[in-house]
């Protein structure tokens, strides 16, 4: 059996350290584990498999022998190193932004489009967190029955905007409550010019704006699903518009999910019974028992969960459903090592003669 080099290129962040978790519990044959990160961290010793291993320096070199690449670094490292690590010889699985809507990149969720895998050319895209748990709710249902228009309302958890917005978040909540005031400094966007507390708040802005008055987060999930679907980014056979909120949650993304099917007789039994056997879904749904999907109940959990599946009595053939899943698992660290894991399997694991370079 052949066995891997990997390197997890972030090893130290929020996502990093869960990489590392998952890859631990995972298929792949690991024969040396690199951990990189930038020069604050080297030295740094992470545990793997009863091992203590240190942190070097992300570096073009460092990828040098390396098989596998795991990144979660930020898209502007990703852009500067990815394209060095395939230069190498390694495939790299991206979590960033940086190669998303890539034409020659595949943006994959291994329950929705495994087989876009075999199109890559040394980089292969993780989608947003937001973005994956929905399709990997929604594609049992497109497969069976069509879809002809999906609108999401999204409740994001402060994790998702990294390590210190979740720490600035407790900050603001410790100072609320002992009758303090509440300074926003990174929500909703560290860049922009304005700041607003985000605890006991809500704030409807994930990401900067664009010229059309959607957030560049919504944007993202109207255009990923569009390309995790159907490979075009701007199909225009499937209809996705996104409103995507931060709330005070720490982990676990919430959404409500409208949809409409193309095939009109479909009712709430057919789809919950092909929601329990599609993989990566785990069904939350009897309103009699008080039993629905929950960030809490979520966290730390693979699974992405499904419950209160009702139809829209008022237009035959939509119906609406509420999904939640670890926004750090399943929609991040999971998933990433999840691709690696069918890349192994499919022995994929080679850079191909006209390699992607950015």
């Amino acid at each position: 059996m052949r066995e891997y080099t990997v390197a997890i290129l972030g090893a130290t962040g929020a996502v990093g350290t869960r990489l590392l978790e998952q890859l631990e519990k995972s298929t792949i044959p690991v024969k040396e584990l690199k951990l990189l990160a930038s020069k604050r961290s080297v030295g740094k010793k992470l545990r793997f498999k009863g091992q203590q291993i240190a942190v070097s320096e992300a570096t073009p070199d460092a990828f040098t022998g390396v098989d596998l690449v795991l990144a979660s670094a930020g898209g502007a490292v990703s852009k500067r190193l990815l394209p060095e690590a395939v230069k190498r010889g390694a495939v790299c699985v991206d979590n960033t932004s940086a190669f998303r809507m890539e034409k020659e990149v595949p943006l994959v969720v291994p329950e929705v489009n495994e087989e876009a895998l075999k199109e890559h050319r040394g980089i292969i895209a993780n989608p947003n967190c937001s973005t994956i748990q929905m399709v990997v709710a929604l594609e049992p249902i497109r497969q069976k029955y069509g879809l002809k228009q999906v609108i999401v309302s999204t409740y994001q958890a402060a994790s998702g905007a990294g390590q210190s917005a979740l720490e600035a978040m407790k900050t603001e909540a410790r100072n609320y409550l002992s009758g303090q005031e509440m300074h926003g400094e990174v929500f909703p966007v560290k860049s922009e010019p304005k700041h607003y507390p985000l605890a006991f708040n809500l704030l409807p802005q994930i990401d900067v704006f664009e010229e059309d008055g959607y957030t560049h987060e919504e944007w993202k999930m109207i255009h990923e699903t569009k390309k995790i679907m159907s490979g075009e980014m701007n199909d225009p056979t499937l209809k996705v518009t996104a409103t995507c909120v931060r709330v005070p949650v720490v982990i676990g993304h919430g959404e409500s999910v409208y949809f409409t099917t193309k095939t009109p007789d479909v009712t709430v039994k057919d789809l919950r019974a092909l929601l329990e056997v599609a993989p990566g879904v785990v069904v939350q749904d009897d309103p009699k028992q008080q039993l629905y999907p929950q960030p809490l109940t979520a966290e730390g959990s693979r699974a992405t969960y499904v419950g209160r599946l009702r139809a829209d009595h008022e237009n035959p053939g939509s119906f609406n459903m509420w999904v939640v899943s670890d926004n750090l698992l399943k929609g991040a660290a999971w998933n990433t090592v999840q691709i690696a894991e069918r890349l192994v399997a499919n022995e994929l694991v080679s850079v191909p003669e006209d390699p992607y370079l950015g």
